[in-house]
C-alpha cells in the first residue's frame, strides 16, 4: 500500500494517525476566533488543524438555497446559501496571517480551497497539501487545476458512488499523478451513526490502494474511534468553541475539550491495536503463574502411592506441574509424603516431589 507525506510526517498503514481538527468556518469570519481554534487544535495535540479558503462570489450564484442541514443550523431559512457564506468568508491576507499562527504554535496549517483562485493562494502560502471537499469531486476542472500543483491530495468522498470516486481519482492521476488520500464521509451535519456505513472506508482503501480514512460528522467520537479500530490512517474532526453559537457546522463540531479526549483516545486506540501476533504481553507473562492453575494434592498422600483423580486436584497458582500435564501425572507413584493441597513438579528423571516454596 502506499504512504503519503505531509510536512514530514508519514500517513499510511502501520503509522500514526493523522489527526485533522477541522476549523472550517466555525471561526464565524472572525479571525481572532480563528486564532482560538488554532489553540484549541494544538492543545488538543492534533496534527493539523484546516480551515475553508473560498470567496463567495466565486463559490456559489446569488440566488442558490440553502441545504437541509444550512436551514436548520444557521439564520433564516430563506436566506441563501450566498448571504450565509458571506458571513464566514476570510479575507486572503487572513490565511497569511493563520499560517504562520500555526507554524508558532506547532501545528500544520491546512485550508480546503473551493475555487482556482483560492488554490492559488495556498498554493503561495507553500501549503503541504490540498483538501478537496466532497461537493468537488465531480468538479473536473477543480481537480485537474489542483492535481497540476503535484501536492498530496486528501479527497473527501461523501455524497458519492465508487464509480464516482473511480473516475475522480483517474483525473487526479492523469492530471499530475499526486500523492492521494482518500475520506469516506458523510454529508449530513451532523451525520447520524446508522447513515455512516463505515465498512466502506476499508473500500476505498482496498479498491485505491492509498490511505484511507474518514471525516467524520457524527456526534462525539465513538464512530472516529471505530474508524481508528477498522484501520483509519487520518481521522478529520470538526472543531469548535461552542456549539452553540450561530453558524451551520458547530452542532456538528467538538468543542476543545472534547477533540482533547479524542485525540487521547485514537492514541490509545493506536497502541492497543498492536502488531496482530497473538502472544502474551510482558505483564501477561508474569501474571500467569498467578492466574493459572497447578496440579496439588486433593488429599494427603503417602509415599508409593498411586496418584489418581481421587487425591489430585487443581488450584492457583501455577507456578507447579500444568493441568495440561493432568494424563501423564495420573498413574504415577509417590516418590514421598505429602500433605494436602501441595504443589506437585515433575523433575528430569519424572518423578513427583515438592515444589520448592519462597
Amino acid at each position: 500500500m502506499k504512504k503519503v507525506r505531509i510536512a514530514g510526517k508519514t500517513i499510511g498503514e502501520g503509522y500514526p494517525v493523522f489527526v485533522i481538527a477541522e476549523a472550517g468556518c466555525n471561526h464565524n469570519g472572525n479571525i481572532a476566533m480563528a486564532k482560538r481554534l488554532v489553540d484549541a487544535a494544538s492543545e488538543a495535540e492534533a496534527d493539523a488543524v484546516k480551515f475553508q479558503t473560498f470567496t463567495s462570489s466565486a463559490l456559489v450564484i446569488p440566488h442558490a438555497a440553502k441545504a437541509d442541514y444550512q436551514k436548520k443550523n444557521s439564520g433564516s431559512p430563506d436566506e441563501t446559501q450566498y448571504a450565509l457564506l458571506k458571513k464566514l468568508e476570510l479575507p486572503f491576507h487572513s490565511f497569511t496571517t493563520l499560517k504562520a499562527y500555526c507554524k508558532e504554535k506547532g501545528i500544520i496549517f491546512l485550508s480546503t480551497p473551493f475555487d482556482n483562485g483560492s488554490a492559488d493562494l495556498l498554493d503561495q502560502l507553500h501549503v503541504p497539501a490540498f483538501k478537496i471537499a466532497s461537493g468537488e469531486i465531480t468538479n473536473f476542472p477543480f481537480l485537474s487545476h489542483i492535481a497540476r500543483k503535484k501536492k498530496p491530495i486528501i479527497l473527501s468522498t461523501g455524497m458519492s458512488t465508487l464509480e464516482e470516486v473511480e473516475k475522480a481519482v483517474a483525473l487526479l492521476n492523469q492530471s499530475g499523478g499526486a500523492e492521494l488520500i482518500l475520506l469516506h464521509c458523510t454529508s449530513d451535519y451532523p451525520a447520524p451513526p446508522e447513515d455512516v456505513n463505515l465498512r466502506a472506508m476499508n473500500t476505498l482503501h482496498r479498491r485505491f490502494r492509498v490511505p484511507a480514512g474518514l471525516s467524520d460528522h457524527t456526534p462525539g467520537g465513538a464512530v472516529a474511534l471505530a474508524a481508528v479500530a477498522l484501520g483509519a490512517s487520518v481521522i478529520e474532526k470538526h472543531l469548535t468553541l461552542d456549539k452553540g453559537l450561530p453558524g451551520p457546522d458547530h452542532r456538528a463540531s467538538l468543542e476543545p475539550h472534547e477533540l482533547k479526549l479524542l485525540v487521547e483516545d485514537i492514541r490509545s486506540v493506536e497502541k492497543a491495536l498492536g502488531d496482530g501476533i497473538k502472544k502474551p504481553s510482558p505483564a501477561e507473562i508474569r501474571t500467569r503463574f498467578f492466574a493459572r492453575k497447578s496440579i496439588v494434592t486433593a488429599t494427603p498422600i503417602k509415599k508409593g502411592q498411586l496418584l489418581t483423580e481421587r487425591n489430585l486436584t487443581v488450584k492457583r497458582p501455577g507456578t507447579g506441574i500444568s493441568p495440561t500435564e493432568w494424563e501423564t501425572v495420573l498413574g504415577r507413584k509417590a516418590v514421598r509424603d505429602f500433605e494436602k493441597d501441595e504443589l506437585l513438579e515433575i523433575d528430569q528423571t519424572a518423578c513427583i516431589r515438592r515444589t520448592p516454596q519462597g
